[in-house]
């Protein structure tokens, strides 16, 4: 099967019996790959009595057609279960290599269930695979456990993904981190592998994947790598950060101190990617045949409690770590990100439960004693960077805030529970939706809960080749609900290819890509429509779940506006744009898509 290994790993840790599986040319033209196979697996198996950190759950690491070929952007791959965190729908993905090597490697992704007696990590090579003894690894960070990994198996060039202390003692929005930083890191799928006992999964392959047309597909991933280089030039020179400062002058995109504040111009010039640039940077990162490098490799000497070198800091991890929390110190988030790598835990729910606590104690609902005396005022670094320990060791308030914003902020009290953001227990992302209310929106009706990566949903639909092109002023809610499914869609697709949604192809492009790949011919209208039934079908498993029209909702603090800032006096109206949605989607009132839209969609 072009452009797939055909094959996928299944592993019952709790018969230690691995049994290979082939993925059939029929689900994988159906589904893509990625977080579209995921879903079709964790349907089928997950039903909604299986607890998210009982050995029933499902851990699917999952690549797509695009994975070990050279098409820049595509060095990802993706993880899912059922939320630890959310309870519904759980997925992440992530970048660098391990994605491709799982390909060469000779499978498309690997299933896990039950639960080990004892810590193990996987072993993926040369078409085999086999678990190995883990427990000298259990308490390592993800850096080490990496590094020892590596030399066990004599395979330097091998790539591991794991988990740190949070995923262990199942933080709830624990991350799985791979090549020294790079983190799955939002719903807590570190959490689910840490309940299975499984440390960390290692991939090394020499297998090539085979393209249908191979002069075709060397001509367009030319023109796919110039279009990246171009539309990527801004985040080469300066990282996911590049636009931070520019961003929170001109659209008020960037949240200041938990959501209360509109302008903090001296803040943020101090902790953006031109200033990173020009302080700790050493050099751009690239991941697996990208021209973009992105990430940032720093090095932080002053002041030296703060000193740390390796993977910097992207976008949300300094607007959750950072501007949230009043905290301008770069170095100090710097360190704060690589405490957060080393234990594997998601920067944007940590900053967004550590920056609740801190206006919960300007509130006086948290005491300095109820602390453990940490002095957690806005702007204290070092109070951040303390409670990232307390957090990923499970350690006294860590505890309960390491059960996420939900179930932390309802334990604080009512009012407190109204003022979290989140929706379905999931942290909003450093995006600010009174900037973009088509954001509001699409943050209410993610199926992973708030989310900017399931559909960046500006207002306009910004296409190069102007395919579903829209325009809408961000402040108008008239055809927010047209543009949000239009947007959802599209990452249904990149997030199943599995394709960076950084790297700005349309989807004209990927309709040519995949066709050539795959020998498919698949048309722009195939694509789309599979990108809503991958969607639909996300949707269906949160129904299951019990998700209805009450769970897709906006926070209390977003129909709050701003008192300063680009914003000023401006907050969404998430009704009128739900209906819409509803509607666009061909779903009924309750927000359950219809019997009839799932017949068209092949979801029989």
């Amino acid at each position: 099967m072009y452009g797939y290994a055909g094959k996928l790993v299944r592993v019952d840790l709790t018969r230690k019996r691995i049994t290979l599986e082939d993925l059939g040319e029929e689900v994988a033209r159906k589904y893509l790959g990625g977080a579209g196979v995921a879903a079709k697996i964790i349907f089928d198996e997950v039903g909604p009595k299986v607890d998210p950190l009982s050995p029933e759950n499902r851990l699917v690491f999952a690549t797509g057609p695009y994975q070990g070929t050279v098409i820049p952007g595509a060095g990802r791959y993706n993880v899912s279960a059922r939320s630890p965190l959310t309870r519904v729908w759980g997925e992440a993905n992530v970048s660098g290599f391990w994605g491709p090597e799982l390909k060469f490697s000779g499978f498309d992704g690997i299933v896990f269930q039950g639960k080990a007696d004892s810590p193990v990590y996987l072993w993926v090579h040369e078409g085999e695979a086999e678990l190995k003894d883990a427990k000298h690894l259990w308490g390592k960070d993800t850096i080490v456990t990496e590094e020892t990994v590596k030399k066990e198996l004599g395979e330097t060039r091998a790539r591991v993904a794991s988990i740190g202390l949070a995923g262990e003692r199942m933080v709830r929005f624990a991350s799985v981190i791979s090549d020294r930083g790079l983190a799955a890191g939002r719903t807590g799928m570190g959490a689910v592998m840490g309940s299975k006992n499984l440390k960390a999964v290692a991939v090394r392959g020499i297998k090539e994947v085979e393209v249908a047309k191979p002069e075709e597909f060397r001509e367009l991933t030319k023109v796919a790598t110039e279009l990246v280089r171009t539309r990527a030039a801004r985040m080469t020179a300066h990282g996911t950060a590049g636009d931070m400062d520019a961003g929170h002058v001109n659209t008020g995109n960037v949240p200041v101190k938990y959501w209360t504040m509109g302008s903090w111009l001296e803040g943020i010039g101090k902790i953006c990617g031109v200033t990173m640039s020009k302080t700790i940077l050493v050099r751009p990162v690239s991941c697996f045949s990208c021209p973009a490098a992105c990430h940032r490799y720093v090095k932080v000497e002053e002041p030296k409690k703060y000193a740390t070198e390796g993977l910097g800091p992207e976008y949300e991890t300094i607007g959750m770590l950072g501007s949230l929390c009043l905290n301008d110190s770069l170095p100090a988030i710097t360190k704060a990100n690589d405490l957060c790598n080393r234990y594997g835990m998601d920067t944007i729910s940590a900053g967004g439960v550590i920056a609740f606590a801190m206006m919960c104690r300007e509130k006086g609902w948290l005491t300095k004693k109820d602390l453990d005396g940490v002095d957690l005022k806005w702007g204290n670094a070092d109070a951040v960077i303390t409670m990232i320990e307390r957090i990923g060791e499970r350690k006294g308030i860590g505890r309960d805030m390491g059960e996420g914003i939900k179930p932390f902020s309802e334990k604080i009290g009512k009012e407190a529970a109204e003022l979290a953001v989140h929706v379905k227990g999931l942290d909003y992302p450093a995006h600010d939706p009174r900037a973009w209310f088509a954001m509001a929106l699409n943050y209410a009706t993610s199926n992973r809960g708030a989310c900017h990566q399931r559909g960046f949903s500006t207002g306009t639909w910004p296409n190069p080749e102007q395919e579903l092109y829209f325009v809408s002023n961000r402040w108008v809610l008239e055809g927010k609900g047209r543009v949000v499914k239009a947007a959802q869609d599209a990452t249904a697709i990149k997030n199943s290819l599995i394709h960076c949604n950084f790297a700005g192809l349309s989807l004209t492009n990927h309709s040519r890509l995949l066709s050539t790949l795959t020998g498919w011919e698949v048309t722009l209208a195939e694509l789309l429509e599979t990108g809503e039934r991958i969607w639909n079908l996300q949707r269906m498993f949160n129904v299951r779940m019990g998700v209805t029209r009450k769970d897709d909702t906006m926070p209390k603090l977003m129909s709050t506006p701003l008192p300063d800032g680009p914003t000023l006096g401006r907050a969404p109206d998430l009704e009128p744009m739900l209906e819409e949605y509803y509607r666009e989607r061909g779903w009924d009132e309750d927000g359950k898509p219809t019997k009839e839209k799932l017949l068209k969609l092949g979801l029989a």
